[in-house]
């Protein structure tokens, strides 16, 4: 397993990494990357359960309850509530978000998985995402798992990010380095 060393150097990296090995010696990968997905979700949906684990003031005792009680009504399985309570306790909640983040990265690699971003300037059906999925699946040589975002700025045409490389297709793009050609 190839696993970048950016993703391991970070914090959060490590503490994903760490939970992945976990989840891995008991065969839980798939459990607890669907619970930290639930997680994402209610962390987006929740101004409160963002509040509680970016707040500095909150103690660590009544921070871990109070993850141990949103992992019960969460229905988390136990290896992602305890670690919610190792997070709790080394006050390492507010990297949550970074910490899903890079356990995602890690899985996807594990499963020889490539995450890209399509953007466009109007949202893409269904035929034209599968195209492009099949598309960059042939150009990266393993499975793209694609998501689409919609930036009306953009005019027209795309912007793939792939990892580190972007491909700017975009309108916008293409008339910035024209006027930028005609100052010159």
């Amino acid at each position: 397993m190839d696993i970048s060393a950016g993703i391991k150097a970070s914090l959060a990296g490590r503490y994903a990494s760490a939970l992945f090995d976990l989840a891995a010696e008991n065969g839980k990968v798939t459990a607890v990357e669907k619970d930290l997905g639930t997680l994402d979700t209610a962390l987006t949906e929740s101004g409160d359960l963002a509040a509680l684990t970016t707040n500095p003031q909150t103690a660590r005792d009544v921070a871990g309850k109070a993850m141990a009680a949103i992992a019960k009504k969460l229905k988390l399985s136990p290896l992602t509530t305890n670690f919610l309570g190792v997070l709790a306790a080394n006050r390492r909640l507010a990297k949550l978000p970074a910490i899903i983040a890079a356990f995602k990265a890690i899985a996807a690699a594990q499963r020889g998985e490539v995450t890209a971003t399509v953007t466009s300037a109007h949202p893409l059906s269904d035929e034209q995402i599968a195209a492009l999925k099949t598309k960059l699946t042939q150009r990266e040589g393993r499975t793209v798992m694609l998501s689409a975002a919609v930036d009306p700025d953009l005019l027209g045409g795309l912007v793939v990010t792939i990892g580190s490389q972007r491909i700017d297709a975009s309108i916008r793009t293409r008339l910035n380095s024209l006027a930028k050609a005609m100052q010159a």
